[in-house]
């Protein structure tokens, strides 16, 4: 009789199991697929630069692209030479960076597929009201850079291998001066984003070369620090989208990383970078098209596609 009672007791365990396996299998299967399609939902991994995310760009772009596509866009925004490195390693399907050299490296490399620009705007040197290295209005970036190191004034840098710090390497390069390091008094390295360190500079009354997004995105929390170089030749800041190949790294979802490129130099996306900020900051964070010359604002024209 015990024996039978048993046998009973896992015959019904069995059946129970079964049962709330077949109500629970439609919640889950749900999970995994598109609710306008019923089609199984990708995943784009995308390695962008801060500055799209820390503006909120991407928040303003990616739901029509991930609606249209039955994609889960998963983003990591990191500085661009670690985006980029993430692209080799094969940890991203599609990289934003804002770093030319390195990306030209990257492509030559054959890590990337495509690289095309879709937005631009300039760097800027911010410094405070007082502005003791005089450099306001200065036309020549790498003349301010010079003011700035002769008059010993704080300068709070990324040092993050970031776009915008090989950016400022370079100025510092092209003013026949060396990095500035640890040893340098005046000079202080965040190794953090941009976000913090202008708010680094700003408690420190010091200057820092910053994309202008990003600056006129934080400027309300930024009580000391203000555009002081603007819009010269030398600091064009370019904005560009690389599909990371498959012939390196065949487990990269590329035909969506394709639709995503596609997508960013659509005239619908187009339309929407070349008006953000306006409506929170007053004015566009981000130009489309081919930069103007001479530092001059671009109106919104169909992007460039960059060679490799």
């Amino acid at each position: 009789m015990q024996w039978n009672k048993i046998v009973l007791s896992v015959v019904l365990a069995f059946f129970a199991i079964a049962i709330m396996a077949t109500f629970m299998w439609p919640a889950a299967s749900a999970l995994a697929v598109s609710p306008m399609t019923g089609a199984p939902k990708q995943t784009l991994r995308l390695a962008t630069t801060t500055s799209m995310q820390d503006t909120g760009l991407l928040d303003s772009l990616l739901p029509a692209f991930e609606k249209a596509n039955s994609v889960d866009v998963k983003v990591t925004a990191v500085g661009s030479g670690a985006a980029i490195q993430m692209g080799r390693e094969g940890d991203a399907d599609v990289l934003i960076a804002h770093s030319p050299v390195a990306e030209e490296a990257f492509m030559k490399e054959g890590y990337g597929s495509d690289r095309t620009q879709f937005a631009h705007n300039y760097f800027v040197i911010v410094g405070p009201k007082g502005d003791p290295a005089g450099i306001r209005g200065m036309d020549n970036a790498v003349q301010a850079f010079r003011q700035i190191s002769d008059s010993k004034s704080t300068f709070v840098g990324r040092g993050d291998n970031s776009g915008t710090a090989i950016k400022e390497a370079s100025l510092w390069k092209s003013a026949g001066l060396p990095m500035p390091g640890r040893q340098t008094a005046w000079y202080k390295s965040t190794g953090m984003g941009m976000a913090e360190t202008l708010r680094m500079a700003d408690e420190m009354n010091g200057y820092a070369l910053s994309d202008r997004s990003t600056f006129l995105n934080d400027r309300k929390d930024l009580s000391a620090l203000e555009i002081l170089v603007d819009a010269t030749p030398d600091m064009l800041n370019t904005y560009n989208i690389i599909a990371v190949s498959k012939e390196k790294h065949p487990g990269v979802n590329s035909a969506m990383a394709q639709k995503f490129l596609e997508y960013m130099t659509s005239p619908e996306a187009q339309a929407k970078i070349s008006q953000y900020g306006q409506q929170t900051v007053g004015q566009p964070l981000f130009m489309t098209g081919p930069p103007a010359a001479a530092g001059q604002p671009a109106t919104a024209r169909q992007p460039a596609a960059v060679s490799a």
